[in-house]
């Protein structure tokens, strides 16, 4: 099984392979209604599940509801395969996000994903985003009340400053950390570096874009071709190399991508080869 040769990571007391799949491509144009193939749709994440993909991530956002949906029709009840779920974005319309923080919100919303997944407990629940409109304490409150009412067991957070999860760890553990993340994009750089250091899990989303990294002339179609491999597999091979807790979860709504980005678990760069790509990436991304 193919994602077994990322190695492995630890979510609390979770153990998960440290290449995993990210739902929100399992939805319509803009993350907004169902999937133009739903047979598909459960047909990828069975597979990535028999390439041992065991650590699946969507939201309630991402549809919204319907990636739940599907991922409790293709992989209930779960047999070993983590899934993550986020709260705290309201969807009002195609590519429309809005942070919402309320306390209340981000309960009824745990409750219904405990539904919609056919749960009764969700693995990692995730603060989707931090509502500026409510203290960060009361949003991780919440959460951690949901924790000790064991409908949580374990929580992480979305898009925050390491400040913000510095705050969030006097409230409760904190098993992971979610940002956008990849070679071309790294202002989340602290945060890997003090994921890192405390072992907690880093998933970068967006963990494929590469941009003119990929052209034909540039660093990563080059490297990707002394290994036979395309530029996705050379960006995600980055990632896992980049730290020990980096959990990169490339989504897809195809069998065939999957399997390619699967297959990125298979390459090991050289510590030369991950410096020229970490110096391509990050003179792009201070353009």
């Amino acid at each position: 099984m193919t994602a077994q040769l990322s190695g492995t990571l630890t979510l609390g007391d979770l153990t998960v392979n440290r290449l995993g799949y990210g739902a929100m491509r399992l939805t319509g144009p803009g993350v907004w209604g169902p999937p133009a193939d739903r047979d598909e749709a459960v047909r990828v994440l069975r597979r990535a599940v028999e390439l041992g993909v065991n650590f699946i991530d969507t939201a309630d956002s991402y549809g919204p509801y319907i990636a739940e949906e599907i991922i409790c029709e293709a992989l209930h009840p779960y047999d070993g395969v983590v899934i993550a779920t986020k709260a705290g974005l309201l969807r009002t319309g195609p590519d429309v996000w809005i942070p919402l923080g309320n306390p209340s919100y981000l309960r009824q919303e745990c409750e219904m994903s405990l539904r919609r997944l056919g749960v009764e407990t969700i693995d990692l629940f995730q603060l989707h985003r931090v509502d500026r409109n409510f203290p960060l304490a009361d949003q991780v409150g919440e959460l951690a009340k949901l924790k000790d009412e064991g409908k949580i067991r374990h929580i992480g957070l979305s898009e925050v400053t390491v400040d913000q999860l510095t705050e969030a760890q006097q409230i409760t553990q904190i098993v992971s950390v979610q940002n956008l993340y990849n070679l071309a994009a790294r202002t989340a750089e602290p945060l890997v570096d003090a994921a890192t250091e405390q072992g907690i899990a880093f998933i970068p989303w967006f963990p494929l874009a590469a941009g003119p990294l990929a052209a034909p002339d540039g660093p990563l179609q080059k490297i990707a071709a002394e290994h036979n491999a395309t530029p996705s597999q050379l960006a995600l091979a980055w990632l896992l190399k980049r730290s020990p807790v980096m959990l990169p979860i490339p989504g897809t709504s195809s069998v065939a991508h999957l399997e390619e980005n699967v297959a990125a678990a298979e390459i090991t760069l050289s510590d030369d080869e991950f410096e020229t790509l970490a110096a391509a990436g990050a003179q792009l991304s201070a353009n």
